[in-house]
């Protein structure tokens, strides 16, 4: 089993959850836990910004990571929107199978 978390923060909590319940929907992700606000400080053309965003963390697995990130790029309204995979070493292994059981099967 290859699992990964994917962090995705958007610019709402509401454009967060409209995007984790699509991947939800569309079987790219097991689960999409919203984190509703978040302090962030970053730099952008040139000058570091500070905003209040939402943070989505995604469970899903590894060969799901190139189309949900094709998903969130259409789905979002960022330029460049976050989103990071990052992989799960280990876990409940029937959480894990949850997981598989949820998202898209393999082809």
């Amino acid at each position: 089993m290859n699992h990964v978390v994917v962090l995705v923060t958007g610019p709402s909590a509401d454009e967060a959850e409209r995007i984790g319940r699509a991947l939800v929907e569309e079987r790219l992700a097991a689960c999409a836990n919203l984190i509703p606000s978040i302090s962030s400080a970053y730099w952008w053309k040139g000058k570091i910004e500070e905003a209040s965003e939402a943070l989505l963390v995604l469970k899903t697995r590894q060969d799901l990571v190139e189309r949900l990130v094709t998903r969130v790029r259409a789905l979002h309204s960022y330029t460049v929107p976050e989103v990071i995979a990052l992989p799960i070493l280990g876990g409940n292994p029937d959480y894990l199978q949850w997981i598989d059981d949820s998202v898209e099967s393999r082809s």
